[in-house]
């Protein structure tokens, strides 16, 4: 039976409406009756005390922040009468927290295609890259033309140009960041083959770019540089036919799901993010871990307020100190723009019922569940360790899910309150944290997790959700791929000349 409202930890002074509530109703919370004085929309705060003004609102055990006027109990309390207590940088000392996870190993395997170099993949599809933004027409015009000469053949899981705005006209990091994120694109497993398209007189040079590379497949991934070929049409035809031959005959196999590597992601999140699908997501990334297994969680700026949760389960010192680095630069990056770093529930999510960062980032961090950290990526850093990774990138989707994918994830967990159709290079499952929009988005959303304050047992929904995502690692298709809503962006920061 579903409760009208919820209070997530026992130190809470407020409590989430899981249905709309109406001003004068009297709910239970516990073993206590709240008198509502107001109207509250689902998913938002029901004040369970008087509060004074500068009081911390305490949500998921964790001040969320401080109300700024006095707020009575049985009241909403939304953005406009709590504030952040975030500004600035912070000093944090290392705290480190014992975790002890009782998962068995279940020995389970997904059908995956296995590459030369050794890693698997979980799509064998062929990519079109361009080195330059002045070329994306080109890519994508090829992929289309492919498409449509090899229409009903099979073998081959998509045809897709991943087009982009850079490559150009870029100094330092930027041209640097861009350069990797393409690399790590060009060789990612999910690829059966790849074409690299570029222009010729642009910044990222085709040449020096092959050499980025380092030691890559090179039957299947091959180069066309447009300024040094007659007809561009008909090379680039002529070398995606060749591709097509080679990967169009790879055959899925049995892969440990060890090898699986998964993306953590969320965007247009409400107030029940943080009590159905990021703890879904954290319930499951412990499984994944637990059978030798890779999670990564990014999304910086949304860590900020929940960052020594992380702190402390990070296994070593030196990991403490680079999850350190993370948080504060990108602080500093924020600040150097003359930008407040705690300014962040875009007006989806206040609409949803989250008010401040820390209430977005104590949901949001929920998502990685209650595993150690075992490494720390900068931006467009690649997969070294299993276990659970942060990665340095924003938190806008596209971005960030890029970065993910970039880093070697075969596939992204989306949570959404709001609903979104995007996907980026891999695929990019999206799961609603109620039921009302999975029911209103049936063609964006993969998995309803809002059955989980419906009645249905978290563990029970994690088994489907396994489940499922295995599904999705052995072939199935979700949305954003059915629809053919992929695409990939590239963080900037600085100078374009």
């Amino acid at each position: 039976m579903t409760a009208v409202c919820l209070k997530i930890n026992a130190a809470d002074n407020v409590a989430v409406a899981i249905v709309p509530l109406h001003a004068g109703d009297t709910v239970c919370v516990g073993t206590d009756n709240v008198r509502l004085l107001t109207d509250v929309p689902a998913g938002h705060k029901v004040a369970l005390k008087d509060f004074s003004e500068g009081e911390d609102v305490i949500k998921y055990g964790y001040p969320i922040g401080h109300v700024m006027v006095p707020v009575r109990k049985g009241a909403w309390i939304s953005e406009h009468e709590i504030k952040t207590n975030l500004s600035g940088l912070l000093e944090y000392a290392y705290r480190p927290v014992e975790v002890s996870l009782d998962i068995p190993d279940e020995k389970r395997t997904f059908r995956g295609y296995r590459r030369k170099n050794g890693d698997a993949g979980i799509r064998n599809e062929i990519w079109i890259v361009p080195t330059v933004g002045c070329v994306n027409g080109i890519a994508e015009r090829l992929a289309e033309g492919l498409r449509n000469e090899t229409k009903g053949r099979g073998g081959v899981d998509a045809i897709v140009a991943f087009p982009h705005n850079y490559g150009c006209s870029q100094l330092d990091k930027d041209h640097e960041n861009t350069r990797k994120i393409l690399r790590n694109i060009v060789l990612h497993p999910n690829a059966g083959a790849v074409l690299v398209v570029g222009l010729g007189c642009e910044n990222n040079q085709p040449d020096i770019f092959r050499e980025y590379l380092g030691r890559y497949d090179e039957e299947r991934i091959r180069f066309m540089v447009v300024q040094k070929v007659d007809d561009e049409w008909e090379e680039g035809m002529r070398i995606l036919r060749e591709l097509y031959d080679i990967c169009s005959k790879d055959v899925r196999t049995s892969i440990p799901l060890s090898e699986l590597r998964v993306g953590l992601k969320c965007g247009g999140s409400d107030g029940f993010s943080g009590i159905t699908a990021n703890p879904l997501l954290g319930m499951f990334s412990d499984f994944l871990i637990a059978q030798g297994g890779t999670t990564v969680l990014t999304e910086v700026p949304e860590m900020f307020g929940a960052e020594t949760i992380l702190m402390g389960r990070c296994r070593t010192r030196k990991l403490f100190d680079e999850t350190v680095c993370l948080i504060n630069d990108f602080k500093e990056y924020f600040l150097s723009y003359g930008e407040p770093v705690g300014e962040n529930p875009s007006p989806g999510n206040k609409a949803g019922g989250i008010s401040t960062l820390e209430e977005k980032a104590l949901g949001c961090t929920q998502k990685c569940g209650r595993s150690y950290v075992t490494g720390v990526m900068a931006y467009g850093d690649r997969l070294q360790e299993k276990g659970l990774n942060l990665l340095s990138a924003p938190g806008n989707d596209l971005v960030a899910a890029t970065a993910l994918a970039s880093c070697g994830c075969h596939v992204i967990l989306f949570t959404t309150g709001r609903g979104t159709p995007f996907g980026t290079c891999v695929p990019t499952v999206k799961i609603s944290t109620n039921s009302a929009l999975a029911g209103h988005k049936p063609a964006w959303i993969d998995f309803n997790a809002g059955v989980i304050v419906e009645g249905e047992p978290m563990e029970a929904v994690c088994r489907r959700f396994t489940d499922y995502v295995v599904e999705v690692a052995s072939g199935t298709l979700v949305n954003n791929e059915t629809n053919g809503y992929r695409g990939i962006a590239i963080f900037k920061t600085g100078v374009t000349l």
